[in-house]
This record gives C-alpha cells, sequence and structure tokens, in this order.
C-alpha cells in the first residue's frame, strides 16, 4: 500500500509537468474604469525556453464570457492541447454579453474595441515573453467573437498577422439573420443597447460585410467558416461572395452543423492550422 501511494503523487506530478498549464489574469481597463479577467494558455514549451511566443487572442460569443472556451467545448482540454500542439499563447479576453467588441455610440461604459487593442494587448506583452508584433499576433473567435476578430482586425491591420471567424454574426442587419420572431424580438431589444435602434444606415460602419473593401486594400489573411444549419449562414456568404467578387484571398468554407460547440470544437484546430501556416511563413513559428 505505502508503494501505491508514493506512485500515485508521482504520475500525477508527471501529468502536471507535461501539460499546458492557463493563468487567469486581472486586465484593468480605465476607459471603462473596471477591470475584467481573462484566460490565458500556454504552451509546455514556454517554461522550457527562454524564446518570445506568438500569441492568439480567441474570443468568445455574445451570451459567453471569458473562460467558455476552457469550460463549454466538450473536449476540455482543447484548447490547452492546441497551444501545445502549436507552440502559441492562446488568450481569451472578457468581452461581456452583447459588447460586439466595439466602442458602443450609445453606452459610455462599453468600450471593448479600446480595451481589446489598447489595454489588453499591451498588457499580455508587457507581462508575457510574446512576439510583440503584428508578425506573430492572431485573432479569431466564435459568433459575436467572429464579428469581433474580423471588425477589429480590418480596423487595426497593424497588430495583426491574420484573422478568422466561425459562425460569425457579421452583420448588425438582423433582418439577413434566420430567426424566429420572438428570439428576433429579443436579440433587437439586447443589441439595441450596443448599436442604439439601427436603420438602414446606421449600422453600416458596424457591418463586418460592408468592410469586404478594406479588407482586399489590408491584404490580412483570412479564415471564415459556418455551418450549413446556422442561422448566420447568409451573411457569411454574403461576406464570402463580396470577397470573391473584389479578389481578396481567402479561406472560406461551409461544414455541416450548426450554431453549436461541437461545430466550434472542429472548426478551431482548422484555425490554428491555417494560423500554422502564417507564422512560418512569417519567420515566427516556434518549433
Amino acid at each position: 500500500m505505502k508503494r501505491l501511494t508514493l506512485i500515485i503523487p508521482l504520475v500525477l506530478y508527471s501529468i502536471w509537468a507535461f501539460a499546458a498549464k492557463v493563468d487567469t489574469v486581472q486586465i484593468p481597463s480605465a476607459a471603462m474604469n473596471k477591470t475584467y479577467k481573462a484566460a490565458v494558455a500556454f504552451p509546455k514549451a514556454y517554461a522550457k525556453s527562454k524564446a518570445n511566443f506568438p500569441v492568439l487572442y480567441l474570443l468568445h460569443g455574445g451570451y459567453g464570457h471569458f473562460d467558455d472556451w476552457l469550460l463549454k467545448t466538450p473536449d476540455k482540454s482543447l484548447v490547452k492541447d492546441l497551444a501545445d500542439e502549436y507552440n502559441i499563447i492562446i488568450v481569451m479576453p472578457e468581452g461581456e454579453t452583447f459588447s460586439y467588441y466595439v466602442d458602443s455610440p450609445v453606452d459610455p461604459n462599453s468600450k471593448f474595441e479600446t480595451y481589446i487593442i489598447s489595454e489588453v494587448i499591451p498588457f499580455i506583452d508587457s507581462k508575457y515573453r510574446t512576439i510583440a508584433d503584428k508578425k506573430g499576433r492572431l485573432i479569431t473567435g466564435l459568433s459575436m467573437g467572429g464579428f469581433g476578430s474580423l471588425y477589429l482586425s480590418t480596423r487595426h491591420p497593424e497588430l495583426f498577422a491574420a484573422a478568422g471567424s466561425m459562425s460569425g454574426a457579421l452583420d448588425p442587419n438582423m433582418t439577413t439573420w434566420k430567426l424566429p420572431p420572438d428570439r428576433f424580438e429579443m436579440l433587437t431589444k439586447m443589441l439595441d443597447k450596443i448599436w442604439g435602434p439601427m436603420t438602414p444606415d446606421s449600422y453600416l460602419p458596424y457591418s463586418v460585410v460592408n468592410m469586404a473593401d478594406q479588407m482586399r486594400r489590408n491584404g490580412l489573411p483570412l479564415v471564415i467558416n459556418i455551418g450549413v444549419d446556422d442561422f448566420l449562414l447568409e451573411p457569411n456568404r454574403e461576406l464570402h461572395r463580396r470577397l470573391v467578387y473584389n479578389h481578396t484571398p481567402h479561406d472560406y468554407s461551409e461544414q455541416p452543423g450548426g450554431h453549436t460547440w461541437e461545430f466550434w470544437q472542429n472548426a478551431l484546430p482548422g484555425h490554428l492550422l491555417f494560423f500554422s501556416k502564417v507564422l512560418k511563413a512569417n519567420g515566427t513559428y516556434i518549433l
């Protein structure tokens, strides 16, 4: 029995020693006079090396919070395993409920574009050994986070090497979404708190679909995917059509599935593979 008692702690130590590490950090926002949490997953190589590592910002959806990607995927080790596989730091910041990662034109207390761009990224670069340059910085997300990823990277192309979207809510004009009337009304009320009452003209500056020409000018590598049963399928197809029309290179795909964690769990590894090729081309991939 004593022999077994000794073996079990050693086994547990071995598992811990060779597993990715996840920190929860507090990142203050001067813009919103508030402090939010973020989860940061490190590859096991981080502790063994003095190198600077690339960073992926992984954004959550509209009803979610910073730890969704750790708690809601069917495989709870997904993010940690991908951090290990690709030797990349994965940062999961807070975006609150339906902030859309924008500086709200109607709510002065919701400034999540400023938070992510001017507060989260500098904080991460100052606290950890990161490649503090666009060549080593990536961004993607699901649903609202897919919108946020493409919105932020299109407006700040000097900060990112590539961007992605999974099941992105890419158009604030919800008439393009396939929703039952009761859900349409509920979401309209929630989004009005961030955007204000939307009119055909007022939503255009915030529509990722309407940013296709800017994406062409920026030239960032883009990866976009969506489930064929997703209620957000049409806005994604429309962005794809516009990018094809204006000759913007991008990786677009549709797969079986809907607006579910099973779909996003299957999609995220493809985004990491896409991003790894960008990092290799930039000379910032850590072997």
